[in-house]
């Protein structure tokens, strides 16, 4: 990369004393030039490092033709974090602070050794299609802030993704990475997305390896979907019915994560056990791992588990013997569920009235079961 200086008239904001915060214009072919995008993926550790989705070519397409047009209005911001090579001088004179903003001038500097000094918080789909349009003297608004590292750039991401139509499942996986405060709709998940983490990389889970997340795009045994597994762990965490629930201390926020994993291990690993032939497969193979399955044996597990000992060292031992009283009825991989109307195997969908269905069959049958014991 070429050496590049770029001044601008800027506008500086003092919202938070550590991130100062800078208003400019910049040319379409500078953006990519200082900013880089951080594709959300993992590190060989398995650390989640970046956060922005992959590009959507039609929305860029769009976006491109439509700057291409000739006279157009284009005030959307691209919003930038800068962990060094940016620089503001205050302009001179008694009128350049009106106490909310001070006027000056912004230096953006890239050495040719260097890789690009800052990152796209948001508006990346945006700026890879200014960096190819024609108008190349279109001036482009940015906000920049200083200070980027990159648990605040994901606070940022999601904040400004909070209301617009940004994968579910994309905000889910990076919610356990954001240390600060957060909307309630998002901090609800941000544990149980923790936790699907971790039973996705614990050694001893029998789901390790196999979630499917949006940093792990190329693995090809990953055939669970994540949002049915931070969906089910949810559910039990926060309904007082849950099995999951009493390891919360509700006068703290504090749960015992290890305690909490220590029981979905357990269950979950009998449910591998009890259904072999299913487990592992994909799920137009096996309804099990498809996210009615997930979520249906999820609320067989306030059951099962709310019978056990969470002290006791045989949890996986009590659930293989509870699982095992409604694996006959069982159909996910051939035949047809009997006690549904006798319901093909592959009409299970992943509907809130499939899985309610489903749930309260394998429920019922449970009780069922008990009582005939």
């Amino acid at each position: 990369m070429k050496p590049i200086e770029i001044s601008r008239r800027a506008l500086q904001f003092k919202q938070h004393d550590e991130h100062p915060v800078y208003v400019f214009a910049l040319a379409p072919h500078e953006l990519l030039k200082v900013a880089s995008i951080s594709r959300v993926s993992r590190d060989d550790d398995g650390e989640l490092i970046g956060y922005q989705r992959d590009e959507v070519r039609q929305h860029i397409q769009d976006i491109q033709d439509y700057v291409d047009s000739g006279q157009v209005l284009f005030p959307n911001a691209i919003i930038l974090a800068f962990e060094w090579g940016l620089s503001f001088r205050k302009s001179r004179g008694p009128m350049t602070d009106d106490g909310l903003a001070i006027s000056g001038v912004i230096d953006i500097s890239v050495p040719d050794t260097s890789s690009p000094p800052g990152w796209i918080v948001d508006g990346q789909q945006r700026a890879i299609a200014l960096s190819r349009t024609k108008s190349s003297d279109l001036p482009i608004p940015v906000v920049a802030f200083m200070g980027g590292d990159l648990a605040t750039q994901r606070d940022q991401f999601l904040r400004v993704n909070n209301t617009r139509p940004l994968p579910r499942r994309l905000i889910t996986e990076l919610l356990p990475n954001v240390d600060t405060d957060l909307p309630r709709r998002l901090s609800v998940r941000k544990l149980p997305s923790a936790i699907c983490d971790l039973l996705n990389r614990h050694p001893e889970s029998p789901f390790k390896g196999l979630i499917a997340r949006p940093s792990a795009r190329n693995s090809k045994d990953a055939v669970v979907n994540d949002t049915a597994v931070v969906d089910m762990i949810k559910e039990r965490l926060t309904k007082p019915g849950g099995c999951l629930f009493p390891f919360r201390n509700m006068a703290t926020g504090e749960t015992d994560t290890e305690a909490v994993t220590a029981l979905l291990i357990a269950y979950w690993s009998a449910v591998r056990d009890t259904f072999p032939e299913a487990w592992g497969l994909k799920p137009t193979r096996s309804r099990l791992m498809h996210g009615a399955g997930i979520k249906a044996l999820g609320g067989l597990m306030d059951q099962v588990m709310g019978r056990a000992n969470p002290s006791s060292e045989g949890l996986y031992e009590h659930a293989l013997v509870e699982v095992a009283r409604v694996a006959p009825l069982c159909r996910w991989t051939s035949g047809h569920w009997e006690g549904l109307g006798d319901l093909h195997w592959k009409e299970i969908e992943n509907t809130p009235k499939s899985v309610r269905l489903l749930t309260n069959h394998l429920m019922r049958e449970y009780t069922l079961a008990l009582h005939r014991s």
